[in-house]
């Protein structure tokens, strides 16, 4: 018994891999596909960028605070308080800016078009779409692929420069450091790779969080119950990918770039 249940749910997530990857392929042929759905970019972008703005900056400016903080005690133990700025900078271009910034837009997002989508297709609305010659996959997830990989790009940047802050605001009125010396650290360290890598992420990571968002949207059975089901799942599925990609990029940029 044990063993065909086993069978069964290898069954069941190939399936789902499958249907993903078919999903993912027919929206990305629809990106050179007409009609194109501006007005439905615009909107999406406006809901996904412009009302994950506030949650992106206070992340970032207490990250970066926290950041400052904690390694600015570390740091006096060797007498490097001076470094400070390049810490903070390398660690939220690199690493937590693109990361945090994701799964904050991947919590409130990817719930959001897995719950629109989902409620879409239980009440079959999308079924009334396809009858009236309108392809769902052009028409919804296109725009929401397009919308989020956009916004988050400029969101990553707008968390990695409140991030900065942040630090320099605990560095300096906190932590009695000189300011200056910090913005010249946290400028100076930064080489072209690391720019790269900081801005590689985000593009990765809002094709995942539109992506899964969608697929558990668009897969979504059983009433009101199946909706909360697929809410929970895109979240979660979403931001388990998003940091497995992050070890993967990260490790790939480290094999070329050597840092």
């Amino acid at each position: 018994m044990p063993l065909a249940t086993l069978d069964t749910a290898a069954k069941r997530w190939v399936l789902s891999v499958q249907d993903y990857a078919l999903l993912t392929g027919r929206a990305l042929v629809n990106l050179f596909r007409r009609p194109f759905y501006w007005s439905d970019i615009v909107l999406q972008a406006d809901s996904i960028g412009i009302g994950s703005l506030p949650i992106v900056i206070l992340t970032g400016f207490f990250t970066g605070g926290v950041l400052a903080l904690n390694s600015a005690s570390t740091l006096a133990q060797f007498g490097a308080t001076a470094v400070t700025g390049q810490l903070v900078s390398l660690a939220m271009i690199k690493e937590l800016g693109p990361v945090l910034t994701s799964l904050m837009v991947s919590g409130r997002n990817a719930s959001g078009m897995a719950s629109e989508l989902g409620s879409m297709m239980v009440t079959e609305q999308i079924d009334a779409m396809r009858a009236l010659g309108t392809d769902p996959l052009k028409k919804l997830v296109m725009p929401r692929i397009v919308s989020t990989v956009v916004m988050l790009f400029f969101l990553t940047i707008v968390s990695d420069a409140v991030g900065i802050l942040g630090g320099a605001f605990v560095s300096s009125v906190m932590l009695g450091q000189n300011s200056s010396q910090y913005f010249h650290t946290a400028y100076q360290s930064l080489v072209y790779s690391d720019v790269l890598e900081g801005l590689m992420k985000p593009i990765a990571f809002g094709f995942i969080i539109s992506t899964i968002g969608c697929y558990f949207g668009m897969s979504t059975r059983g009433g009101t119950q199946g909706v909360g089901r697929s809410t929970t799942q895109a979240v979660v599925v979403a931001s388990i990918i998003i940091i497995a990609t992050d070890f993967f990029i990260t490790q790939i940029f480290i094999t070329v770039f050597g840092r």
